[in-house]
C-alpha cells in the first residue's frame, strides 16, 4: 500500500481529517436594557418676610383701638413626597409690641388672619386665624397631602392697642415655624 494512501486512511479513521463547511453569522437585531431612577424626598421649609414694615398708624385715644396691616408673604414648601394623608402645621408666636419708653402692647392683643391661600399640589389647607399670639399658635393646617406641595399666604396682623398708651413706634417680632 502506498504510504500516502495509508496516511489518508489513518487520518480518516481517527477523525483528524477536517472538512471545511462555511457557517452563516447571526447578529442580534434588538436588545433590552433595564434602567432605574430614584426620586428622594426633600425637606419641609418655611419662608417668611424679614421685615414687614409698618402695620399701620392710629391716632392716640383714651379708648384704644385696633391697627391692622399685611405682614408679607409666607410660604411653606413640602418636598418630602409625602404619602397620602400626611400633613403639616404652620404656627406663629409674637413678642409684645414694645415702644422705646413706656408699657408694651401684650402679645395676647395680637391676632393673625391668614387670608387667601395659594396652593400647589394636592392638599387641603385650613386657616386657624388665632386671636392671641402669646404662645405658639397654629395658623395653617395642611391635611390630605399626596406628594410635594406648597402653600402661600399674606397674613393680616391686627393689634388691639389698649387705651391710654403713649405715642410712639411699637415693635415686635413674629416668628413662624412649620412641623
Amino acid at each position: 500500500m502506498n504510504a500516502r494512501l495509508l496516511l489518508v486512511a489513518t487520518a480518516t479513521a481517527t477523525g483528524l481529517l477536517a472538512v471545511s463547511v462555511p457557517l452563516t453569522a447571526f447578529a442580534d437585531t434588538t436588545g433590552a436594557t433595564t434602567a432605574t431612577l430614584t426620586v428622594t424626598g426633600g425637606v419641609l421649609s418655611i419662608t417668611v418676610p424679614t421685615d414687614a414694615g409698618s402695620l399701620g398708624t392710629r391716632a392716640n385715644s383714651v379708648g384704644g383701638g385696633a391697627i391692622s396691616g399685611a405682614l408679607g408673604t409666607v410660604e411653606v414648601s413640602d418636598g418630602r413626597s409625602a404619602a397620602a394623608g400626611s400633613g403639616w402645621v404652620a404656627s406663629a408666636i409674637s413678642t409684645a409690641f414694645t415702644p422705646l419708653v413706656g408699657p408694651a402692647v401684650a402679645a395676647s392683643a395680637v391676632a393673625y388672619s391668614a387670608g387667601p391661600i395659594t396652593k400647589v399640589g394636592t392638599a387641603t389647607y385650613t386657616p386657624n386665624d388665632p386671636s392671641d399670639l402669646t404662645g405658639v399658635a397654629p395658623v395653617i393646617t395642611a391635611t390630605g397631602i399626596t406628594g410635594d406641595n406648597s402653600a402661600t399666604w399674606n397674613p393680616t396682623i391686627t393689634v388691639t392697642v389698649p387705651g391710654g398708651m403713649a405715642a410712639g413706634v411699637y415693635a415686635a417680632t413674629i416668628t413662624h415655624s412649620v412641623v
